[in-house]
This record gives C-alpha cells, sequence and structure tokens, in this order.
C-alpha cells in the first residue's frame, strides 16, 4: 500500500468496471470514500437520445439493446470470469460504509456533500456527464477512465467502434481530466487493447479497465506529488453511442462481434 496524503473519492456508477477501480485503488491507497450515482430514467435517457439521434436512430439501438445484447452477454460470462481471474480484477462490490449512493453528480445535495468531504482527487467512472456547477464546486481535479481513445472515439463503446472502423490503433482506453465536454478533457494517457477471438461487445471494457488502471495508477500518485502532466487532446474528434441493431449485425459478418 501506497502512502498518499491528499485525499481522494471515487465518483461511479454501480457497475462492474467502477468495482474493478474502486478494488483496486483500495489495494493501493487503502479505503476511501465512494458516491455511487443511480441512473438516470430510462424515459428521460430516451428523451435525450432522441433529441439528439432521432427517433430511428433510438429505435434501432434499442432493437440492439434488447434483442442482440443479451445473446452477447450471455455467451462472453466465461470470457469476462476469465479476463477477471488472469489480471486480478475483483468486480463485485466491496461491503464498507465509505460507500454512499446519490441520485445525481449534478444535485445540490451531492455538491454539499462533496464540500463536505473535501476532496483533492476524484476518480471518476461510468457517470452520466459532471455540469459544470459540480466540477466547479470543488477544487479537486477530476480523473475519468474512459473506455476509448480520445479525441476520435468520445461517448460509448470506443474499442467495438474501433475495430468497427478498422481502426486498430485506436482500439484502447484513455485516462484524463474531466472539464464540461463529453471525454474532452486533457489527456494524462492512453493505452491501447489487443482484443482476441475469444472477445466482443461485452468483453471490450474489462480488458480497457485492466489496460487502465497501471495509468490511473500513477496519474493519482504523480497528482499526489504535485507533478501530474497532461496534454490537450487533438486530431479528428468523434461520439458514439451504441451501435443499432443493423449495424451490429453488418459489423457480425465481418467479424466484429
Amino acid at each position: 500500500m501506497q502512502n498518499i496524503h491528499k485525499k481522494l473519492v471515487l465518483l461511479g456508477s454501480d457497475n462492474p468496471t467502477t468495482w474493478i477501480v474502486y478494488n483496486h485503488l483500495i489495494k493501493e491507497f487503502g479505503l476511501f470514500p465512494a458516491f455511487i450515482e443511480q441512473p438516470q430514467s430510462r424515459a428521460q435517457l430516451l428523451k435525450n437520445r432522441i433529441k439528439k439521434l432521432g427517433l430511428l436512430a433510438v429505435a434501432d439501438q434499442l432493437a440492439f439493446i434488447f434483442a442482440i445484447r443479451p445473446f452477447i452477454m450471455a455467451r462472453s460470462r466465461n470470457r469476462i470470469k476469465t479476463i477477471c481471474h488472469d489480471r486480478g480484477l475483483e468486480q463485485t462490490e466491496p461491503h464498507s460504509s465509505s460507500i454512499q449512493k446519490i441520485n445525481s453528480v449534478n444535485s445540490e445535495i451531492f455538491r454539499k456533500r462533496l464540500a463536505e468531504v473535501n476532496p483533492d482527487i476524484i476518480v471518476v467512472n461510468g457517470t452520466r456527464i459532471i455540469g459544470k456547477k459540480t466540477l466547479s464546486a470543488t477544487n479537486a481535479i477530476f480523473i475519468n477512465s474512459h473506455q476509448g481513445i480520445t479525441p476520435a472515439y468520445r461517448g460509448a463503446h470506443g474499442a467495438y467502434w474501433a475495430l468497427y472502423k478498422n481502426d486498430k490503433d485506436n482500439c484502447g482506453v484513455t485516462v484524463h481530466l474531466v472539464d464540461e465536454g463529453i471525454d474532452t478533457g486533457n489527456i494524462i494517457g492512453k493505452s491501447k487493447i489487443e482484443p482476441t477471438v475469444e472477445d466482443s461487445f461485452a468483453t471490450y471494457p474489462y480488458l480497457q479497465t485492466a489496460a487502465a488502471l497501471p495509468i490511473l495508477t500513477q496519474a493519482i500518485q504523480d497528482a499526489n506529488a504535485n507533478k501530474l502532466e497532461t496534454h490537450p487532446i487533438s486530431g479528428i474528434s468523434d461520439v458514439w453511442y451504441h451501435p443499432g441493431f443493423f449495424q451490429y449485425i453488418r459489423g457480425w459478418f465481418r467479424k466484429i462481434r
């Protein structure tokens, strides 16, 4: 366990990659507070997505989510177990009073809790977009592990889309500072992943999270020593969402699973 004199907080959603990150960092730096955001309502999520992408695109995505994704998840269970075993990833929530549930990272109640904790470093994993009021409610730096190489694969499912676009050099993960944009903050580090024929849409996030952990650990150490270095994003930039039903089928025939 490494010594750290700055206050550390995790801000995440209730999913396996969040617990992988939290369990890893506890081993590295000792127990620290975690705030776990509850999911946004499906109705609000759909409303926002339709406004951005249109009804037909969202209907196509929903067809993928309900008709294809459950099959992918079911057939990937053994592979996920193997990845976690081989890489020492613990994906279950620890029993700890240091974990608190919150409704939204952008609520006034959460900002008050954050002020009470007064952290120096906030690790982010899988929350909704953090608004300006929350980002400015503390002097802490926000560090995110993004499952994609930025800026080309901002948004969701970056590894899948990189493979779909035949862009293996940008199939990986980015650790970056959080700003008001969608994965547009200054970059701390990147790492490529190399999926096997056993991997798929369901397993890429586990490979990406494993690749992010050494970068994230080093970033916290550097921030603790006041020597964290970053650089701005540059190059082609795009935001990605869930694949649609027919997009996924086209990719499947090209062995993009």
